[in-house]
């Protein structure tokens, strides 16, 4: 299934403080967990890319399509396999070699009807991430946490490396080791 997703961050927060604010607000934890991804570029086709992604409960395939930095910026269409290294496997006899492996650590929260993640990944600070229903969504979610809609951004993962003076299409192993 193809969707928008609607996503924006609050970068360089406080982890505890996070967690903190997100209890005050009635939010749910729901799990914290490590994840780990494949990403393959798509020939011909820049802003788009394949992820390969293993969130320790699900292994999910998906196409994520870049079409602008706004809060409805991207589109994604994905579905759940069973097995990473084989479906790693499987897309290689296809010929999609991956470009880069990659970890992150998150704790998920929902606030609101709200995705709302603390990310933390190698090398950079860790972020916020609240994905909606809608643009209108989302900010009504970064204003009850305290954040008003300028201090958030729907830049991508390689956009914030960016920030932080990081090519991260140039690091074919990203992890925390």
């Amino acid at each position: 299934m193809t969707a928008i997703e609607f996503e924006a961050k609050i970068l360089n927060i406080e982890p505890e403080k996070m967690r903190t604010l997100l209890i005050n607000a009635g939010a749910d934890h729901v799990v914290d967990r490590a994840q780990r991804r494949y990403v393959y570029d798509i020939p011909g086709r820049p802003g788009a890319w394949v992820r390969l992604r293993d969130t320790g409960t699900d292994v999910t395939l998906c196409v994520k399509e870049i079409h602008s930095d706004a809060v409805d910026g991207v589109t994604e269409t994905e579905t759940t396999v069973g097995d990473f290294d084989a479906t790693n496997t499987l897309l290689g006899k296809l010929g999609y070699l991956p470009k880069a492996y990659q970890e992150n650590r998150r704790s998920s929260w929902t606030l609101g009807g709200a995705a709302v993640e603390i990310d933390h990944w190698p090398l950079i600070p860790p972020y916020l991430e609240i994905e909606g229903d809608s643009a209108e969504h989302v900010h009504a979610t970064a204003l009850t946490l305290g954040f008003l809609p300028d201090e958030l951004t729907s830049e991508n993962t390689t956009k914030i490396y960016r920030r932080y003076g990081i090519d991260i299409d140039a690091i074919p192993r990203l992890t925390f080791e």
